[in-house]
């Protein structure tokens, strides 16, 4: 059976071909790999795995292993699959060495962060160190920490792009920032271990994002943009539809993410995601209009005069100049690939 992200899948391998031989015969150890991002290595390393012959054995820690079988048969049941159950802050740690190590386990959870912050903060905090504990005692080379656009706090408005050199943060005083300030200990934790026992610790700050795998029942703008489209609209924003915004293809996600991982310097952060700026109603009416039939766009809510837009967006001249990275697939495609890939 033909896989329906092959060409996504051809277009990461076209990219990577060469660092990945890196990893030829490994063995990996995946935190998250039930999720967005997880998924997406997953379907990518076990692509190269096929072409290029690598031999990469994965082992992904899940908290229901029945259900990501259930998900994803033919990533979860893969001969060179490994399904650990456990949960990231208390895991029995396999048996073995596994040479590269990427966390991207991680409670992205509005309501969670909202409802019980402390959790949130914990689940991230503590996840981290024993995944990092894990890659100081089992022959880990590299290690990649899949962070936050969080860490950074509320951008500025009068801030175009953020930079990884910007020196803002969370508030401390509101547990709304729980997310961004575990982010911010995660990377901390990764960097002192990097100090005390030799690993390479790669550091990404990834933005906003849209492909196949990604939620559209949570409280990513885009993904439930999508999910009214294909429901038949209207297409519903919840707020005045000024906040800016940028999206970055799942497919070109991995290509970052593998290469910060084979490429990027130690303790060194980069941000991840798309610099080409959309505002949330410029969004919407691009979803709208993409359809056989122009669906209704509804604002709920009125600008108010005066107040200049909420901006979420980051500056990627670092990956850009340091890693030759790029944005490959516009955002228009994006949107049609992930469109295609619900329906």
């Amino acid at each position: 059976m033909m896989n329906p992200l092959s060409a996504d899948l051809d277009h990461i391998l076209n990219h990577l071909r060469e660092p990945l031989n890196e990893l030829r015969g490994e063995r990996i150890f995946l935190t998250g790999g039930t999720g967005f991002f997880g998924c997406w290595l997953l379907e990518s390393l076990l692509w190269a795995n096929q072409k290029l012959n690598l031999g990469v054995q994965a082992a992904v820690l899940t908290r229901n292993p029945d259900a990501f079988i259930k998900k994803v048969p033919h990533l979860a049941l893969d001969e060179n699959v490994t399904l650990l159950r456990g949960d990231v802050c208390d895991f029995a740690f396999p048996d073995g060495e596994y040479g590269y190590v990427i966390h991207a386990a991680t409670e992205a959870s509005a309501q969670l962060n909202q409802n019980d912050p402390s959790r949130m903060f914990d689940t991230i905090v503590e996840g981290t160190r024993r995944t990092v504990n894990f890659a100081s005692t089992h022959g880990t080379k590299k290690f990649l920490l899949t962070s936050s656009g969080a860490v950074y706090g509320k951008q500025p408005p009068e801030l175009s792009h953020i930079p990884e050199d910007y020196a803002g943060a969370p508030d401390p005083l509101t547990p709304l920032s729980a997310y961004g300030e575990g982010k911010r200990a995660a990377e901390l934790l990764c960097t002192m271990a990097a100090q005390n026992c030799g690993v390479e610790m790669k550091i990404a700050r990834c933005f906003a994002f849209v492909g196949p795998y990604l939620p559209l029942d949570i409280h990513f703008a885009i993904g439930n943009f999508i999910r009214d489209a294909l429901a038949g609209g209207p297409i519903v924003i919840k707020g005045d539809g000024t906040a800016c915004r940028s999206y970055l293809y799942a497919a070109d996600l991995v290509i970052w993410l593998w290469t910060i991982l084979l490429q990027g310097k130690n303790c060194r952060a980069y941000n991840v995601g798309s610099d080409k700026v959309v505002t949330i109603a410029e969004l919407a009416q691009l979803i709208a209009k993409d359809n056989p039939v122009d669906l209704e766009v509804k604002i709920q809510k009125r600008s108010l005069p005066g107040v200049l837009p909420e901006r979420y967006i980051p500056s990627i001249e670092r990956a850009k100049t340091e890693l030759k990275l790029s944005e490959y697939i516009e955002l228009k495609t994006a949107i049609q690939n992930t469109e295609k890939w619900f329906a």
